[in-house]
């Protein structure tokens, strides 16, 4: 069959309308595209300033107080690795640590304990009387239990010995920020026995409320050392009164004999111990 011409253009003439078929897209009118980037490019800005105000807002500042410059140096030092922790000054003694508290009211202040001048148990008690705010963790090499008493007493949130690794100081840090108290793990059998020793104090302080004078009195016989019979005389019961009131005396304050009974009446001044 001879060629044809036309038919050749025709095909060829196809292609380029084919090909442009395939690129058609829907209409957009130049000011919408305009704003539609301006919109695009404000919501990443808007993302950014967020992101941004969310990692200012959960930075914590952090003041070092602590008479040894490389205790400091180490510390701001393995503080710089944490993102969202930032020491912002130091201290070197209690007097100093006051002003920088003052100055910049930080969020946390790492103390340290046996500082020269003003140690930090009594700085403690000065800032968290100002700036109850401010968050107290002391950072020391003591394992004294009146020292740690002494801390918690005077406001201190944290309690760390500095043999803690830089991951239990961090975790400490951002713990107590959050409002939580934290103890180190080996210093928790001071405090729980501390709160044992208060609890047993107040209960003796309500058992001795819970007796009657005449009870007392029979009670500090009792301390002096005086059998029934000899109580009888000096208060003028009968021998089977003082009985029968012993056993409401020790059923009141949970002992089991008159050794107990004088030891209670010691602790609590009803009798001096020259008396006995």
């Amino acid at each position: 069959m001879p060629h044809n011409p036309l038919h050749s253009q025709r095909h060829s003439a196809l292609k380029p309308f084919a090909a442009v078929a395939m690129e058609v897209r829907p209409h957009v009118e130049p000011h919408q595209a305009q704003e539609e980037r301006g919109i695009t490019l404000q919501e990443d800005m808007a993302g950014q300033t967020a992101s941004s105000i969310q990692v200012e807002h959960a930075t914590i500042s952090i003041l070092l107080v602590d008479d040894h410059a490389l205790m400091r140096e180490g510390l701001r030092q393995l503080l710089s690795l944490e993102a969202d922790l930032q020491v912002i000054d130091e201290a070197v003694n209690g007097f100093e640590a006051m002003q920088k508290v003052r100055q910049f009211q930080p969020d946390v202040v790492l103390m340290d304990i046996s500082m020269p001048v003003v140690d930090g148990i009594a700085v403690t008690q000065q800032i968290t009387h100002e700036f109850s705010e401010v968050s107290v963790i002391m950072l020391t090499m003591h394992r004294q239990d009146q020292q740690v008493l002494q801390a918690i007493k005077s406001g201190a949130r944290g309690y760390l010995l500095k043999t803690a690794s830089s991951q239990e100081l961090a975790q400490t840090i951002r713990q107590v920020h959050a409002g939580q108290v934290q103890i180190e793990p080996e210093l928790t059998g001071t405090i729980v026995s501390e709160f044992r020793r208060l609890a047993n104090l107040s209960l003796d302080k309500s058992a001795l409320t819970a007796l009657s004078e005449k009870e007392i009195d029979i009670l500090r016989c009792v301390a002096m050392g005086l059998s029934n019979k000899e109580i009888a005389e000096h208060l003028a019961y009968s021998e089977k009164t003082v009985k029968n009131y012993l056993s409401i005396i020790f059923q009141k304050l949970g002992i089991r004999d008159r050794t107990q009974a004088a030891i209670f009446a010691f602790r609590h001044g009803l009798i001096a111990f020259e008396e006995g």
